[in-house]
Protein backbone atom coordinates (compact mmCIF):
# COMPACT_ATOMS: atom_id res chain seq x y z
CA UNK A 1 0.00 0.00 0.00
CA UNK A 2 3.06 2.55 0.66
CA UNK A 3 4.55 2.55 -2.80
CA UNK A 4 1.84 4.07 -5.21
CA UNK A 5 1.86 6.64 -2.18
CA UNK A 6 5.45 7.55 -3.01
CA UNK A 7 5.09 7.80 -6.90
CA UNK A 8 1.70 9.90 -5.99
CA UNK A 9 4.13 12.98 -4.22
CA UNK A 10 6.57 13.53 -7.70
CA UNK A 11 3.43 13.21 -9.61
CA UNK A 12 1.43 16.18 -7.38
CA UNK A 13 5.25 18.31 -7.16
CA UNK A 14 5.38 18.11 -11.28
CA UNK A 15 1.50 19.43 -11.06
CA UNK A 16 2.23 22.29 -9.09
CA UNK A 17 5.16 23.28 -10.85
CA UNK A 18 3.34 23.31 -13.82
CA UNK A 19 0.70 25.54 -12.93
CA UNK A 20 2.73 27.84 -10.64
CA UNK A 21 4.69 27.91 -14.50
CA UNK A 22 1.69 28.24 -16.34
CA UNK A 23 0.50 30.99 -13.96
CA UNK A 24 3.90 32.91 -14.64
CA UNK A 25 3.55 32.79 -18.32
CA UNK A 26 0.20 34.75 -18.38
CA UNK A 27 1.47 38.00 -17.08
CA UNK A 28 3.41 39.29 -19.57
CA UNK A 29 0.42 38.31 -22.30
CA UNK A 30 -1.66 40.43 -20.21
CA UNK A 31 0.42 43.08 -20.23
CA UNK A 32 0.96 43.11 -24.45
CA UNK A 33 -3.24 43.33 -24.21
CA UNK A 34 -3.21 46.14 -22.45
CA UNK A 35 -0.25 47.87 -23.78
CA UNK A 36 0.56 46.31 -27.23
CA UNK A 37 3.90 48.47 -28.15
CA UNK A 38 5.41 46.48 -25.70
CA UNK A 39 5.11 43.70 -27.76
CA UNK A 40 8.76 41.93 -28.44
CA UNK A 41 10.53 42.77 -31.26
CA UNK A 42 10.99 40.77 -33.92
CA UNK A 43 14.26 40.52 -36.98
CA UNK A 44 14.02 38.98 -40.53
CA UNK A 45 16.71 38.48 -42.91
CA UNK A 46 18.49 41.45 -45.02
CA UNK A 47 17.05 39.80 -47.91
CA UNK A 48 14.07 39.91 -46.60
CA UNK A 49 13.79 43.55 -45.60
CA UNK A 50 14.90 44.25 -49.19
CA UNK A 51 11.55 43.56 -50.66
CA UNK A 52 9.84 45.71 -47.86
CA UNK A 53 8.22 48.92 -48.70
CA UNK A 54 9.27 51.64 -46.10
CA UNK A 55 7.43 54.95 -45.48
CA UNK A 56 8.49 57.36 -43.52
CA UNK A 57 5.79 59.61 -41.41
CA UNK A 58 5.00 63.15 -41.85
CA UNK A 59 2.39 65.19 -41.28
CA UNK A 60 0.05 66.11 -44.34
CA UNK A 61 -2.69 68.45 -45.07
CA UNK A 62 -5.71 66.55 -46.38
CA UNK A 63 -9.42 67.37 -46.57
CA UNK A 64 -11.34 64.01 -44.92
CA UNK A 65 -13.40 61.63 -46.39
CA UNK A 66 -16.24 59.65 -45.02
CA UNK A 67 -18.01 56.61 -46.93
CA UNK A 68 -21.98 56.54 -46.16
CA UNK A 69 -25.08 54.45 -47.46
CA UNK A 70 -28.31 55.54 -48.20
CA UNK A 71 -31.43 54.45 -49.89
CA UNK A 72 -32.96 55.90 -53.36
CA UNK A 73 -36.15 57.95 -53.42
CA UNK A 74 -38.11 59.90 -55.65
CA UNK A 75 -37.05 63.49 -55.48
CA UNK A 76 -40.12 65.03 -53.35
CA UNK A 77 -39.87 68.72 -55.20
CA UNK A 78 -40.81 66.59 -58.49
CA UNK A 79 -42.97 63.66 -58.07
CA UNK A 80 -46.72 63.81 -56.65
CA UNK A 81 -49.61 61.67 -56.15
CA UNK A 82 -52.57 61.60 -58.00
CA UNK A 83 -56.03 61.38 -55.86
CA UNK A 84 -59.12 61.25 -57.62
CA UNK A 85 -61.21 64.36 -58.24
CA UNK A 86 -64.47 62.87 -58.15
CA UNK A 87 -66.03 59.25 -57.27
CA UNK A 88 -67.37 56.53 -58.97
CA UNK A 89 -66.18 53.43 -61.00
CA UNK A 90 -62.89 53.63 -63.48
CA UNK A 91 -64.09 53.24 -66.81
CA UNK A 92 -60.47 52.86 -68.38
CA UNK A 93 -56.57 53.53 -68.06
CA UNK A 94 -55.38 55.46 -70.01
CA UNK A 95 -51.67 55.94 -68.98
CA UNK A 96 -49.75 52.71 -67.77
CA UNK A 97 -46.41 52.21 -66.09
CA UNK A 98 -43.93 54.10 -67.52
CA UNK A 99 -45.66 56.53 -69.83
CA UNK A 100 -44.25 59.97 -69.60
CA UNK A 101 -46.68 62.28 -69.76
CA UNK A 102 -47.49 66.02 -69.45
CA UNK A 103 -49.10 68.44 -67.15
CA UNK A 104 -52.90 68.35 -67.91
CA UNK A 105 -52.77 64.73 -69.80
CA UNK A 106 -55.71 62.32 -69.17
CA UNK A 107 -54.00 59.13 -66.66
CA UNK A 108 -57.66 57.61 -66.42
CA UNK A 109 -61.60 58.22 -66.90
CA UNK A 110 -64.73 57.63 -63.88
CA UNK A 111 -68.03 57.17 -65.11
CA UNK A 112 -69.00 59.59 -62.44
CA UNK A 113 -72.44 60.80 -60.95
CA UNK A 114 -70.42 64.52 -59.59
CA UNK A 115 -69.51 64.57 -63.56
CA UNK A 116 -73.22 64.64 -64.45
CA UNK A 117 -74.49 66.63 -61.45
CA UNK A 118 -71.69 69.29 -62.20
CA UNK A 119 -72.71 69.55 -65.82
CA UNK A 120 -76.52 70.13 -65.12
CA UNK A 121 -75.19 72.59 -62.50
CA UNK A 122 -72.76 74.66 -64.84
CA UNK A 123 -75.92 74.53 -67.50
CA UNK A 124 -78.25 76.19 -65.14
CA UNK A 125 -76.07 79.00 -63.91
CA UNK A 126 -75.09 80.08 -67.72
CA UNK A 127 -79.18 79.57 -68.11
CA UNK A 128 -79.74 81.94 -64.97
CA UNK A 129 -76.77 84.48 -66.40
CA UNK A 130 -78.18 84.79 -69.54
CA UNK A 131 -81.70 85.51 -68.10
CA UNK A 132 -79.89 88.49 -65.71
CA UNK A 133 -78.24 90.34 -68.35
CA UNK A 134 -81.64 90.41 -70.36
CA UNK A 135 -83.52 91.61 -67.48
CA UNK A 136 -80.45 94.07 -66.17
CA UNK A 137 -80.80 95.74 -69.87
CA UNK A 138 -84.31 95.89 -69.93
CA UNK A 139 -84.27 97.91 -66.46
CA UNK A 140 -81.49 100.22 -67.58
CA UNK A 141 -83.61 100.69 -71.00
CA UNK A 142 -86.91 101.92 -68.56
CA UNK A 143 -84.91 103.74 -65.76
CA UNK A 144 -83.18 105.98 -68.51
CA UNK A 145 -86.84 106.51 -69.57
CA UNK A 146 -87.78 107.25 -66.13
CA UNK A 147 -89.98 104.16 -66.18
CA UNK A 148 -87.93 102.46 -63.39
CA UNK A 149 -86.84 102.99 -59.92
CA UNK A 150 -83.39 103.37 -58.85
CA UNK A 151 -84.29 100.31 -56.24
CA UNK A 152 -86.05 97.88 -58.92
CA UNK A 153 -82.16 98.84 -61.64
CA UNK A 154 -79.92 98.00 -58.16
CA UNK A 155 -81.83 94.59 -57.62
CA UNK A 156 -81.12 93.75 -61.03
CA UNK A 157 -77.77 94.76 -61.12
CA UNK A 158 -77.04 92.82 -57.77
CA UNK A 159 -79.41 89.60 -59.15
CA UNK A 160 -76.65 89.66 -62.59
CA UNK A 161 -73.86 89.71 -60.10
CA UNK A 162 -74.61 87.06 -58.41
CA UNK A 163 -75.29 85.10 -61.59
CA UNK A 164 -71.82 86.14 -62.66
CA UNK A 165 -70.40 84.59 -59.52
CA UNK A 166 -72.68 80.95 -60.06
CA UNK A 167 -71.65 80.74 -63.30
CA UNK A 168 -67.68 81.02 -62.17
CA UNK A 169 -68.20 78.65 -59.84
CA UNK A 170 -69.77 76.61 -61.95
CA UNK A 171 -66.88 76.51 -64.15
CA UNK A 172 -64.55 75.81 -61.64
CA UNK A 173 -66.35 72.82 -60.62
CA UNK A 174 -65.84 71.57 -64.45
CA UNK A 175 -62.17 72.27 -64.44
CA UNK A 176 -62.07 70.29 -61.00
CA UNK A 177 -63.35 67.33 -62.45
CA UNK A 178 -60.68 67.77 -65.21
CA UNK A 179 -62.67 69.11 -68.06
CA UNK A 180 -60.51 71.07 -70.55
CA UNK A 181 -61.84 74.59 -72.05
CA UNK A 182 -63.24 73.50 -75.16
CA UNK A 183 -65.75 70.86 -72.99
CA UNK A 184 -66.52 73.78 -71.38
CA UNK A 185 -66.99 76.18 -74.67
CA UNK A 186 -69.10 72.85 -76.03
CA UNK A 187 -71.37 72.83 -72.75
CA UNK A 188 -71.85 76.44 -72.67
CA UNK A 189 -73.02 75.92 -75.99
CA UNK A 190 -75.62 73.82 -75.70
CA UNK A 191 -73.65 70.61 -77.11
CA UNK A 192 -74.25 67.41 -75.59
CA UNK A 193 -71.91 66.33 -72.80
CA UNK A 194 -71.02 62.31 -73.86
CA UNK A 195 -70.29 60.22 -72.73
CA UNK A 196 -70.84 60.96 -68.93
CA UNK A 197 -67.21 60.79 -67.75
CA UNK A 198 -64.88 62.70 -65.78
CA UNK A 199 -60.61 62.30 -66.23
CA UNK A 200 -58.33 62.01 -64.02
CA UNK A 201 -55.34 64.16 -65.38
CA UNK A 202 -51.99 64.67 -64.20
CA UNK A 203 -50.80 67.67 -62.44
CA UNK A 204 -47.17 67.57 -63.39
CA UNK A 205 -44.76 66.62 -66.40
CA UNK A 206 -43.57 63.28 -65.48
CA UNK A 207 -43.13 59.35 -65.75
CA UNK A 208 -46.17 57.18 -64.48
CA UNK A 209 -44.38 55.32 -62.03
CA UNK A 210 -47.18 53.98 -59.74
CA UNK A 211 -50.99 53.06 -60.91
CA UNK A 212 -52.90 52.17 -57.70
CA UNK A 213 -56.26 51.42 -59.47
CA UNK A 214 -57.99 49.15 -61.90
CA UNK A 215 -60.59 49.80 -64.03
CA UNK A 216 -64.50 48.79 -62.68
CA UNK A 217 -63.01 50.02 -59.35
CA UNK A 218 -65.01 51.99 -57.04
CA UNK A 219 -62.72 55.39 -55.59
CA UNK A 220 -63.86 58.41 -53.87
CA UNK A 221 -62.57 61.60 -54.29
CA UNK A 222 -60.08 63.43 -52.73
CA UNK A 223 -59.42 60.11 -50.68
CA UNK A 224 -58.17 57.27 -53.44
CA UNK A 225 -55.18 57.57 -54.92
CA UNK A 226 -54.83 56.65 -58.26
CA UNK A 227 -51.50 57.35 -59.64
CA UNK A 228 -47.84 58.43 -58.86
CA UNK A 229 -46.08 60.67 -61.22
CA UNK A 230 -42.54 61.55 -61.19
CA UNK A 231 -39.99 63.12 -62.72
CA UNK A 232 -36.84 60.97 -63.05
CA UNK A 233 -34.07 63.12 -63.93
CA UNK A 234 -33.01 63.95 -60.41
CA UNK A 235 -33.75 61.21 -57.58
CA UNK A 236 -32.91 61.86 -53.56
CA UNK A 237 -30.71 59.56 -51.55
CA UNK A 238 -31.18 59.62 -47.93
CA UNK A 239 -28.59 58.74 -45.34
CA UNK A 240 -27.60 58.91 -41.91
CA UNK A 241 -24.50 60.30 -40.87
CA UNK A 242 -23.29 59.72 -37.15
CA UNK A 243 -21.96 62.59 -34.52
CA UNK A 244 -18.59 61.43 -35.97
CA UNK A 245 -18.85 62.47 -39.04
CA UNK A 246 -21.50 65.12 -39.31
CA UNK A 247 -19.43 68.17 -38.77
CA UNK A 248 -18.11 67.06 -42.15
CA UNK A 249 -21.24 67.13 -44.22
CA UNK A 250 -22.62 70.61 -45.32
CA UNK A 251 -25.28 72.08 -47.83
CA UNK A 252 -24.13 72.25 -51.33
CA UNK A 253 -21.17 69.53 -50.86
CA UNK A 254 -20.54 67.29 -53.90
CA UNK A 255 -20.84 63.22 -53.27
CA UNK A 256 -20.22 60.50 -55.50
CA UNK A 257 -22.72 57.65 -55.80
CA UNK A 258 -21.90 54.10 -56.52
CA UNK A 259 -24.34 51.19 -57.20
CA UNK A 260 -24.13 47.73 -57.19
CA UNK A 261 -25.91 47.74 -60.58
CA UNK A 262 -23.29 49.97 -62.58
CA UNK A 263 -19.27 50.65 -61.73
CA UNK A 264 -20.56 54.31 -62.91
CA UNK A 265 -20.32 57.21 -60.34
CA UNK A 266 -23.00 58.60 -59.84
CA UNK A 267 -22.71 62.84 -59.29
CA UNK A 268 -24.69 64.19 -56.65
CA UNK A 269 -24.86 67.19 -53.97
CA UNK A 270 -25.85 67.61 -50.27
CA UNK A 271 -29.47 69.18 -50.50
CA UNK A 272 -30.40 69.08 -47.02
CA UNK A 273 -28.56 68.26 -43.31
CA UNK A 274 -31.81 67.63 -40.72
CA UNK A 275 -31.04 70.12 -37.60
CA UNK A 276 -31.73 66.70 -35.21
CA UNK A 277 -30.85 63.77 -34.61
CA UNK A 278 -32.72 60.29 -34.68
CA UNK A 279 -33.34 59.36 -30.94
CA UNK A 280 -33.66 55.83 -32.06
CA UNK A 281 -30.26 55.55 -33.81
CA UNK A 282 -28.82 59.05 -32.95
CA UNK A 283 -28.01 59.62 -36.32
CA UNK A 284 -28.63 62.67 -38.59
CA UNK A 285 -30.94 62.70 -41.43
CA UNK A 286 -28.97 64.01 -44.62
CA UNK A 287 -30.34 64.03 -47.99
CA UNK A 288 -28.64 64.29 -51.38
CA UNK A 289 -30.18 65.18 -54.81
CA UNK A 290 -28.43 62.63 -57.50
CA UNK A 291 -28.49 63.42 -61.39
CA UNK A 292 -29.91 60.42 -63.17
CA UNK A 293 -30.25 61.08 -66.48
CA UNK A 294 -28.71 57.80 -67.05
CA UNK A 295 -31.91 56.30 -65.48
CA UNK A 296 -29.17 54.72 -62.94
CA UNK A 297 -30.89 54.90 -59.84
CA UNK A 298 -34.03 53.29 -58.80
CA UNK A 299 -36.66 54.16 -55.79
CA UNK A 300 -35.47 52.11 -52.55
CA UNK A 301 -31.83 51.19 -54.58
CA UNK A 302 -29.29 50.93 -51.81
CA UNK A 303 -26.61 52.74 -52.44
CA UNK A 304 -22.76 53.53 -51.07
CA UNK A 305 -21.81 57.39 -51.05
CA UNK A 306 -18.05 58.54 -51.16
CA UNK A 307 -18.23 62.81 -49.43
CA UNK A 308 -15.17 64.58 -49.43
CA UNK A 309 -14.97 67.42 -46.81
CA UNK A 310 -14.01 71.16 -47.78
CA UNK A 311 -12.11 71.91 -45.00
CA UNK A 312 -8.40 70.71 -44.67
CA UNK A 313 -6.76 69.60 -41.37
CA UNK A 314 -3.35 67.97 -40.71
CA UNK A 315 -2.64 64.70 -39.87
CA UNK A 316 -0.61 61.78 -40.91
CA UNK A 317 -1.58 59.44 -43.32
CA UNK A 318 -0.40 55.80 -43.79
CA UNK A 319 -0.75 52.93 -46.73
CA UNK A 320 -4.18 51.10 -46.26
CA UNK A 321 -1.97 48.26 -47.46
CA UNK A 322 0.19 49.40 -43.99
CA UNK A 323 -3.00 48.81 -41.68
CA UNK A 324 -3.81 45.17 -40.79
CA UNK A 325 -6.01 43.25 -38.23
CA UNK A 326 -5.14 41.57 -35.34
CA UNK A 327 -7.04 38.51 -34.00
CA UNK A 328 -9.47 40.65 -31.73
CA UNK A 329 -10.19 42.48 -35.18
CA UNK A 330 -8.22 45.65 -34.00
CA UNK A 331 -6.35 47.82 -36.46
CA UNK A 332 -2.25 47.76 -36.08
CA UNK A 333 0.58 48.41 -38.09
CA UNK A 334 4.41 47.36 -38.54
CA UNK A 335 6.94 49.84 -37.15
CA UNK A 336 10.59 49.72 -37.50
CA UNK A 337 12.49 49.84 -33.96
CA UNK A 338 16.07 51.67 -33.75
CA UNK A 339 17.73 48.46 -34.24
CA UNK A 340 16.33 47.08 -37.38
CA UNK A 341 13.82 44.88 -36.15
CA UNK A 342 10.00 46.02 -35.66
CA UNK A 343 7.24 46.20 -33.49
CA UNK A 344 3.91 45.54 -33.96
CA UNK A 345 2.27 48.88 -32.92
CA UNK A 346 -1.71 49.03 -32.57
CA UNK A 347 -3.25 52.29 -33.81
CA UNK A 348 -6.45 54.64 -34.05
CA UNK A 349 -8.10 54.56 -37.36
CA UNK A 350 -9.54 58.21 -38.41
CA UNK A 351 -11.48 58.83 -42.03
CA UNK A 352 -10.12 56.70 -45.19
CA UNK A 353 -8.73 59.51 -48.07
CA UNK A 354 -8.19 57.89 -51.05
CA UNK A 355 -5.29 54.81 -50.82
CA UNK A 356 -4.66 55.86 -47.22
CA UNK A 357 -6.08 56.24 -43.35
CA UNK A 358 -5.67 58.72 -41.42
CA UNK A 359 -4.06 57.90 -37.86
CA UNK A 360 -5.26 59.64 -34.91
CA UNK A 361 -3.40 57.45 -31.97
CA UNK A 362 -0.55 55.33 -32.52
CA UNK A 363 2.00 56.83 -34.23
CA UNK A 364 4.30 59.75 -34.60
CA UNK A 365 6.28 61.71 -37.23
CA UNK A 366 9.23 60.60 -38.05
CA UNK A 367 8.65 56.96 -37.66
CA UNK A 368 9.18 54.55 -40.42
CA UNK A 369 5.96 51.94 -40.87
CA UNK A 370 5.70 48.72 -43.37
CA UNK A 371 3.76 49.38 -46.16
CA UNK A 372 3.71 46.70 -48.97
CA UNK A 373 5.22 43.25 -47.22
CA UNK A 374 2.94 44.06 -43.99
CA UNK A 375 1.04 40.93 -44.53
CA UNK A 376 4.45 38.97 -44.78
CA UNK A 377 5.53 40.37 -41.83
CA UNK A 378 2.05 39.08 -40.19
CA UNK A 379 3.11 35.63 -41.23
CA UNK A 380 6.66 35.74 -39.86
CA UNK A 381 5.49 37.44 -36.40
CA UNK A 382 3.45 34.19 -35.60
CA UNK A 383 6.14 31.53 -36.66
Amino acid sequence: MARPLVRAIPFVAALAAAVAVAACSKTPDAKAVADSSKAAHFTISAEQRAKLELVTLATVNFRPEIEITGTVAFNGDRSTPVLAPISGPVSRIVANLGVVVTPGQTLATVSSPDFATAVATYRKAETALRNADRILKQNEQLFSNDALARSELDQSRTDQAAAVADRDAAVLGLRGLGLDEATITGIRDGQKAAPVEGAIRSPIAGTVVERLINPGQLIQAGTTAAFTVADLSTMWVIANVYADDIALVEHGLGVDILTDAKGTKVRGTVDYVAPIVDPGTKATMVRIVADNSAQLLKRDMFVRMHIQSRRERAGLLVPVAAVLRDDDNLPFVFVTATDGSFDHRRVTLGTRIGNSYEITLGLKVGEQVVANGALFLQFAERQ
